[in-house]
């Protein structure tokens, strides 16, 4: 295991990954890159450690992937136990019992109405693309809406609904059609205040469908419960009931991606919990594998059943030894009450945040759930702040604290730490914030 302390003993990036990075430049093509930029050697608990003897408090978890620790001894175990016993026979020629064991247990913990249905994959991306198939199959529609400020996945199709263009989308089109966006219940940035932003982006939506793509040829709603890449934004309470509703009185489907909120990570199994909706299909992976790549698409089954005899699938997916870790995931979170831990991670880094907002201006606002959460920083007045947010961040890094940036103005520094991080380094870690956006400021 690797010891549980921050350690900078060298710059950072230190000497040997910057001989890794010079090996990396010749063999890489550039559009490969790293948010911080040093090679790692371990890493459980709360701490990443380099080739160079740093390590670094983790707070981002590989984004929400590692989310019960890394190398967790249940997913360990019963990974290392399947390695022995057969690495891959592809579960669309010769099946396997954990791939429909993973399955049970989505179907079981799903927010979906009704008797559920799972197929697995390799990645978000896969994930939410199938969703859409399946939700065109089971309707005969074509027209997917999508919301501003969203992240679905770097394929042809995901790339589509994602809002951000650089670097997601620039010079990679064209895209594919009948996609069309609507506004996003984003409460600190909505135009009328807060106060207003479910409502009128609830009416946004429906005279988007209504009007001018007409509900007859809309196939699915695809939403964010907690928006990822786009900042972190929690909907306007109230928003997400209003999409449900709105989905149910056109005959559309609801697909929530859950890929980055899911799995724990916001103290439920899944973060649409907390608006209390049941989704149509519902779409997982990172957290899902506990850091071996899974995915799956989870549903109505009469929705699920609508795909023809092969038109779901793939070579690689559900992969035995990753549903052997997915298992394993389900024991950490159900054997060391993981949903619990994210709740009191958020318990300590909420307060400790907005202690910080109320010192720096900077710190426009504060948000997420659980083990899910954010800062925007911003100009006095509210003008997204990206070079703040790199200096803060690059700052971080430099004193052994890993954060991530975020958001559709590249304003935001999020926070995604393991549950299996310690009360003390997740203080410390919050020391460093607070130390580097006040340098920086």
């Amino acid at each position: 295991m690797t010891d549980q302390v921050r350690r900078v003993r060298t710059e950072v990036p230190g000497p040997r990954s910057q001989t890794l990075l010079a090996r990396q430049r010749a063999a890489l093509p550039a559009g490969l890159g790293s948010a911080l930029p040093v090679f790692v050697e371990s890493a459980s608990g709360g701490v990443i450690a380099d080739v160079d003897g740093n390590a670094f408090i983790d707070f981002g978890s590989g984004i929400a992937v590692t989310t019960v620790g890394n190398s967790a001894p249940h997913v360990v175990a019963r990974a290392t136990e399947q390695l022995r016993r057969f690495t891959h026979t592809c579960y669309l020629v010769n099946p396997y019992e954990s791939y429909v064991a993973v399955c049970e247990k989505l179907n079981e913990l799903a927010p979906v109405a009704g008797a559920a249905r799972t197929a697995l994959f390799n990645s978000g991306a896969e994930a939410v693309e199938n969703a859409v198939k399946v939700a065109r199959a089971a309707t005969g529609r074509p027209g997917i809406v999508v919301f501003d400020h969203a992240f679905h996945g770097r394929t042809l199709l995901t790339m589509a609904l994602t809002a951000k263009n650089i670097p997601y989308k620039q010079g990679f089109g064209p895209f594919v059609g009948d996609v069309h966006r609507a506004p996003m219940a984003y409460p600190y940035r909505w135009p009328t205040g807060p106060e207003n932003c479910a409502r009128e982006a609830a009416d946004a939506l429906a005279d988007l469908i209504d009007r001018q793509v007409g509900a007859g040829t809309v196939a699915a709603v695809v939403v964010e419960p907690i928006q990822g890449e786009g900042g972190f934004i929690v909907p306007a309470p109230g928003f997400l009931p209003a999409v449900r509703q709105i989905c149910s009185d056109r005959g559309l489907i609801l697909i929530v991606d859950e890929v980055q909120a899911g799995i724990a990570r916001t103290g439920s199994w899944f973060a649409s919990e907390h608006e209390g909706i049941r989704a149509d299909l519902v779409t997982s992976a990172k957290g899902l594998g506990g850091g071996l790549p899974i995915a799956a698409v989870t549903g109505r089954a009469d929705l699920m059943d609508a795909a023809p005899a092969g038109g779901l699938g793939g070579t690689f997916s559900g992969n035995p030894v990753a549903c052997a870790a997915a298992l394993g995931v389900f024991e950490e979170i159900e054997e060391h009450d993981l949903l619990a831990r994210a709740r009191r991670i958020g318990e300590i880094m909420l307060p400790a945040l907005h202690d910080l907002q109320r010192s720096h201006e900077a710190v426009g606002e504060v948000r997420g759930r659980g083990a899910m959460i954010a800062i925007e920083l911003v100009h006095g007045d509210r003008r997204p702040d990206p070079g703040l947010t790199a200096r803060v961040a690059a700052r971080c890094h430099r004193e052994g604290l890993l954060v991530l940036t975020a958001g559709s103005f590249g304003n935001v520094l999020r926070f995604l730490p393991p549950l299996s991080i310690s009360d003390d380094l997740l203080a410390e870690g919050l020391s460093v914030l607070r130390s580097a956006v006040a340098a920086e400021v």
